[in-house]
C-alpha cells in the first residue's frame, strides 16, 4: 500500500518592513543643509519644499507652517512677491545665480530688510527648482539712520523699482508728496541717484 502525502514547502517571503525600517537615515548633505548657520529654503515653482533650522528661526515659522506654502508667505504684499519674482526669474534664465536686497515679512508681521541669494538647479525653467539663502542686512552692520514710518513705506516701494507715480497710486497720496519723501530719503542716506538710494535703504524696526 502506497501512502501519498502532500508536503507543503514553505515559500520564502520577504520580511515586512515598517515605515520606520524603510525610512532612510538623513545623509550628510541633508544634515548639513538642515543645520547650516545660513537660513536656506528650497523652492519648487516658488513653493517651499524645505526650510532649514536657520530659516525657521529667521522667519519665525516652524517647518510645518512653511513647507508646502507659497513663498508669498514671506512677503508683505502680493505686488512685492510678483515684482521680485519676475525680476529674479528673468535674471536666472541667463545667469546661474541671483542676488538682491528686499523687504520680507516674518511671522509676527515685522517687515525686515534682507539680503537674498538664489541659484537655480533647472536653468531651462528657472523657478522649477531653486535654493535660496537669506540674512538680515542689519546683521552685517549695514544699519543706517532712522526713517519715519512714511519714509520706510516709501522706501519699500522704491527698492522694488516703483516710480513716484506708481507709489502715489499705491498709497493713495499725491505724486508730489512721494517726491518730497523720496528727496528726504536721498538726503538722509547720502544717495546721489536712485541706484545709490536702493543700495543704501535700511529699514529700522
Amino acid at each position: 500500500m502506497i501512502l501519498r502525502m502532500r508536503i507543503r514547502i514553505p515559500q520564502h517571503r520577504p520580511p515586512r518592513y515598517t515605515a520606520r525600517m524603510t525610512q532612510p537615515a538623513p545623509s550628510l548633505a541633508e544634515r548639513g543643509f538642515q543645520s547650516s548657520p545660513i537660513a536656506q529654503l528650497i523652492l519648487a515653482h516658488r513653493q517651499i519644499v524645505q526650510a532649514n533650522d536657520a530659516a525657521q528661526r529667521l522667519f519665525g515659522y516652524d517647518a510645518a507652517a512653511m513647507v508646502g506654502q507659497s513663498a508669498r508667505l514671506l512677503y508683505s504684499s502680493q505686488a512685492d512677491f510678483s515684482l521680485i519674482g519676475a525680476r529674479a526669474e528673468k535674471w536666472l534664465a541667463s545667469h546661474p545665480g541671483y542676488e538682491d536686497q528686499r523687504f520680507m515679512q516674518i511671522a509676527d508681521g515685522t517687515i525686515c530688510w534682507m539680503r537674498a541669494r538664489g541659484v537655480t538647479l533647472t536653468p531651462q525653467d528657472p523657478f522649477a527648482l531653486t535654493i535660496w539663502a537669506f540674512e538680515r542686512a542689519e546683521d552685517r552692520g549695514e544699519r543706517s539712520v532712522d526713517l519715519t514710518a512714511r519714509e520706510q513705506e516709501i522706501a519699500r516701494h522704491v527698492v522694488n523699482g516703483r516710480t513716484c507715480k506708481e507709489i502715489a497710486l499705491e498709497l493713495g497720496i499725491s505724486h508730489r508728496t512721494v517726491e518730497v519723501h523720496r528727496a528726504r530719503l536721498m538726503k538722509k542716506l547720502g544717495a546721489r541717484n536712485t541706484a545709490e538710494l536702493v543700495s543704501k535703504i535700511i529699514v529700522v524696526s
